[in-house]
């Protein structure tokens, strides 16, 4: 797994004060492996009880959202996979910038938003590209990802996004990153994520998902954003682990 650097007196004001379990939870935060659950968001509620979806999910999604369904175990809260697509033809991937969703309410601010995608980009790349080779134009054989994260706390309406690239490794920590203090994206991060192709436009994979827990925020103040690090660094593991599965490969180790 990808080690995610954090600096000695970060992991001391991590560790202080907490209990054995929340401590092996940073350790484990430590080590790169997300600690994290899933959750249901809104969106999962909608489809079970066939109530509009809300409108986060149909505006970064379009007109394929409605295709959505519960996802497998293990994987998305809610996915739908194109059955005609020949995955093994996607021998590259163009990455787009990762996107922040929210209300003019929202209590994150637009520094923070961009920290967070840039985080969640650089995460997604440096995965990504153990496997595929990374492109920055559509092409045949190229597929293109876009992934979002999204402020579910915050009203619907005047749903606003904000996407920035940063160079690899200038995030280098997350936690000492965020500038607001804020405690929003306690205890969870929801993602939405759309894969096509690049030639096309075809949707070739979509999904929503939601990440609960991680290390106890509570227990962890000078560390706030754990939970979103967590379920950032989860995602993206797995969005890489099941394109390959889609092609008949063995995930990354």
């Amino acid at each position: 797994m990808e080690e995610i650097v954090m600096n000695n007196s970060l992991r001391k004001k991590i560790v202080t004060g907490m209990t054995a379990a929340a401590a092996l939870a940073a350790v484990l935060l430590a080590s790169g492996c997300p600690t994290t659950v899933q959750s249901e968001p809104a969106a999962a509620k909608a489809v079970e009880s066939g109530g509009p979806l809300p409108s986060s999910v149909t505006g970064f999604l379009g007109p394929d959202a409605s295709k959505l369904v519960p996802g497998p175990e293990g994987g998305a809260a809610l996915a739908w996979i194109n059955p005609n697509a020949q995955w093994s033809t996607y021998t590259k991937i163009q990455l787009l910038p990762v996107e922040f969703w929210a209300a003019d309410d929202s209590k994150v601010s637009t520094a923070d938003q961009a920290t967070l995608t840039e985080y969640f980009y650089n995460q997604l790349q440096t995965n990504l590209s153990k496997s595929f080779t990374l492109v920055d134009q559509p092409g045949p054989g190229v597929m293109t990802l876009h992934v979002a994260l999204m402020d579910s706390t915050t009203a619907t309406p005047g749903l606003r996004s904000i996407s920035v690239i940063v160079p690899q490794l200038k995030v280098i920590n997350l936690a000492q990153s965020m500038v607001t203090g804020s405690y929003a994206f306690v205890g969870s991060a929801e993602a939405e994520m759309k894969a096509t192709d690049s030639v096309t436009g075809a949707m070739l994979a979509e999904a929503v998902d939601q990440r609960a827990g991680g290390i106890g925020i509570k227990g962890a103040a000078s560390f706030q954003w754990g939970d979103a690090q967590n379920a950032m660094d989860y995602w993206a593991q797995k969005i890489p682990n099941r394109i390959l599965q889609l092609q008949g490969k063995p995930a990354q180790s």
